[in-house]
């Protein structure tokens, strides 16, 4: 194994490592937290020597195999080209950040040595899903993701109301809306296994196809396997349920309300999943295997016109999705009260944008630029989002409260909070100069190109959400008046700073986020050349990488963006906006739209309500039917009456052949038998010998032998007494 391989195998195996290390040092306290830590950055640092080792080498690929279910053809392997390895390289780094804020932000909680276990499971389960040369080990990651997920959310499982997501006692159309830690998990465990479902199977029939699970042996054979799907008009149908994984684990509607309330568990446990990690496994899986599905688009594009058009559709279908989802996730940060609720809306949203723009691209001339833009826009979010997560953190400790409506005024406190937040949000807007205009106006250029004019429409109206629930959350939670919960905190003294381990954590990913904003006209063409020059299935799809933002464009979305925060400033800093808000409060059609919004587009109710309740129903009438059928049918009436009727007919039968004839006849002939052949033999032979004669001999005997003992001295009386004493001990030490 060369050094490259023995990076890319460390990489993943480093933090699997260190989860059973913690499990082992549970005693530890502190060093185990810090060891905990030290892996993550150890798996980061070997990932950043990998991609140096990826950018050098000529073939731009670093790959390695060992056998490992050899029945099947399976190996354990790794397949690193430059999109996973830039893909691992900020799973790495961020997981390692958040690692170090947790070090603080955790402290004195009581199950420390299980967060450790799982946060580090997780990361290697994430790492090994993106550097997996096949598609089982990828899978084992992807469900290694999952399990580790359920118990991160549920991780306070004691499930105290404070730690709930959703206002305790909210109801919509009955269902309540609001979610302890342990049911959160389970939600968020349900919702992707039903995605899962598709994606296992999907696996199933490209291994029945191809007798391999080798992704680039996949994508190798990509034309027939897709020749033979399109020729029983199961292409399509084959793509949109092998992606429904994709689409569960990136939170994309209708599989999003796991994603909200994933909030129940520990923040760096949400910055995890929500910036780098789990949710973003979906939008690896449409970046590994888009340039497999276009490529297999242009292999058939003269033999067979309609597989081309199916995977045509597939990408419309795909970006269709994408937009609705940016759209409504962004409609419902409007309006939510909890500081971590509009960050999970507006992650939501912004994977509808990276999901819409991957499905575009497989309609634009320009492939690569489609697929680049996705990618820059999760490298994007992924900084500026945990930069978020991590400070909302910091102010939850600070104040006590999840709801901004508690906070307020918190920028005197907690300046590199507030600063740091605020350039992570105006990075989330998409304000100039920023790393979150680039990448979103990259989006947005590509969906305008693909000509779905209704994506395109929706990705500019949300643009402009966004910069309105981004305003909100900054304006509402640092500046304008203080609450009175901060007022009566400020008197106690309460409201500080969070601690440097935790606050430089994310004033770090902030600054990251300017910086690679200011600096990306120039470092831009070239990350773009590192990213596109070795991805699997790019290199055989016809494509000329070239960014182009249109100046047309660019001024219309920063002034749809400008537009939305401009309308936060006026609504939630000045005496006439406040007065529109309490108007606002104020009208029935207005507050009914609201709670509407609030309430989710009740999409959750409807789910419990319908799906759930559904469900029940159906189980109170089967179990109904199968007391009734079964047990009442059954065990009651017919069981007793095949009884009832065997007793009568075979009554008369058997009292006559075995009462009469058995019992009454044929024992006592035999007994009678027996005592007249034997009775003289028993009487003479066993009776007198046995115990008129031998049994009297025996007991004299014995008598005579006990007789020499009663010597009438005492010493030979207490000889005995003290040897039986002894036998006794003996018995009770080394036999009991």
């Amino acid at each position: 194994m060369e050094l490259a391989q023995a990076l890319a195998v460390a990489t993943w195996m480093i933090p699997y490592a260190g989860a059973l290390v913690s499990l082992l040092l549970s005693r530890l306290g502190r060093i185990r937290d810090f060891l905990a830590a030290s892996w993550l950055g150890m798996s980061a640092i070997c990932m950043t020597l990998l991609l140096r080792e990826v950018l050098t080498s000529s073939e731009g690929v670093i790959a390695w195999s060992a056998p490992w279910i050899s029945e099947l053809g399976v190996n354990v392997g790794i397949y690193v080209d430059t999109l996973s390895a830039f893909m691992a390289l900020v799973v790495a780094w961020l997981s390692f950040m958040i690692g170090v804020y947790s070090l603080k932000y955790m402290e004195g909680d009581p199950g420390l040595t299980r967060y450790w276990f799982f946060f580090d499971f997780f990361v290697g389960s994430m790492l090994l899903l993106v550097l997996a040369d096949n598609l089982l080990l990828m899978f084992l990651g992807w469900e290694g993701t999952g399990l580790a997920s359920y118990s991160l959310i549920g991780h306070w499982y004691t499930d105290e109301e404070e730690r709930w997501v959703g206002d305790p006692g909210r109801t919509a159309l009955g269902v309540p809306m609001y979610f302890s830690p342990s049911h959160s998990g389970l939600r968020a465990l349900t919702f992707t296994r039903l995605g899962d479902v598709g994606f296992l199977a999907g696996i199933g029939v490209l291994y029945a196809l191809t007798g391999t699970f080798s992704i680039p042996e996949i994508a190798e054979h990509t034309g027939e396997w897709a020749g033979w799907l399109a020729s029983k008009g199961l292409l399509l149908p084959f793509l949109l349920a092998f992606s429904l994984g994709a689409l569960a684990k990136s939170a994309q509607f209708p599989f999003h309300e796991w994603l909200v309330t994933a909030m129940t568990g520990p923040t760096s446990v949400s910055a995890l999943i929500h910036a780098a990690t789990m949710v973003k496994a979906g939008v690896y899986f449409l970046l590994r295997f888009g340039p497999i599905f276009k490529l297999a688009s242009h292999e058939l594009a003269h033999s067979m016109p309609m597989a081309s058009s199916s995977i045509e559709t597939y990408f419309a279908i795909i970006a269709t999705i994408g937009g609705f989802t940016a759209f409504f996730m962004a409609t419902q940060a409007l309006v939510a009260r909890e500081l971590k609720l509009i960050l999970a809306f507006s992650t939501a949203s912004q994977l509808g944008y990276m999901v819409m723009v991957l499905g575009c691209s497989g309609l634009v001339e320009e492939f690569a630029n489609g697929l680049l833009a996705g990618f820059t826009h999760f490298m994007s979010h992924a900084i500026f989002k945990a930069a978020l997560f991590l400070g909302a953190g910091a102010v939850i400790h600070a104040v006590h409260s999840k709801y901004i409506d508690d906070m307020g005024g918190l920028s005197g406190h907690m300046k590199i909070t507030f600063y740091s937040m605020l350039i992570a949000a105006l990075s989330l807007s998409g304000v100039p100069p920023l790393m979150g205009f680039w990448s979103k106006d990259f989006v947005v250029e590509i969906a305008r190109e693909s000509g779905l004019t209704i994506v395109y429409a929706l990705g500019i109206i949300t643009a402009a959400m966004t910069g309105f629930y981004s305003t909100r959350l900054v304006t509402r939670t640092f500046l304008g008046s203080k609450s009175h919960h901060v007022e009566h905190l400020e008197e106690e003294h309460k409201v500080h700073e969070a601690h440097p381990v935790m606050a430089y954590t994310y004033m770090i990913l902030a600054i990251a986020s300017l910086l690679l904003g200011l600096f990306w006209p120039m470092i831009g063409p070239r990350f773009f050349e590192a990213v596109s020059g070795h991805i699997l299935a790019l290199e055989e799809v016809p494509t000329h990488f070239e960014v182009h933002l249109d100046p047309t464009l660019l001024a219309m979305s920063l002034g749809m963006v400008l537009s939305g925060i401009g309308i936060g400033i006026l609504l939630y800093l000045t005496r006439p906006g406040k007065a529109v808000t309490s108007a606002i409060s104020r009208s029935k059609l207005l507050s009914a739209f609201q709670s509407l919004l609030y309430d989710r587009w009740y999409i959750n109710s409807i789910y419990y309500r319908v799906i759930v309740g559904g469900f029940a129903g159906i189980s109170k009438l089967g179990s109904k039917w199968f007391d009734t059928l079964i047990i009442d049918g059954f065990y009651h009436k017919f069981i007793p009456g095949i009884t009832n009727l065997a007793s009568r007919l075979g009554s008369k039968w058997f009292d006559t052949l075995i009462i009469d004839g058995f019992y009454h006849k044929f024992i006592p002939g035999i007994t009678n038998l027996a005592s007249i052949l034997g009775f003289r033999w028993i009487e003479t032979d066993v009776v007198d010998e046995s115990y008129h004669k031998r049994f009297v001999r025996l007991l004299t005997g014995i008598g005579s032998e006990l007789r020499g003992l009663q010597t009438g001295k005492v010493n030979h009386y207490l000889i005995l007494f003290f040897a039986g004493l002894g036998m006794v001990a003996y018995f009770l030490i080394w036999v009991v």
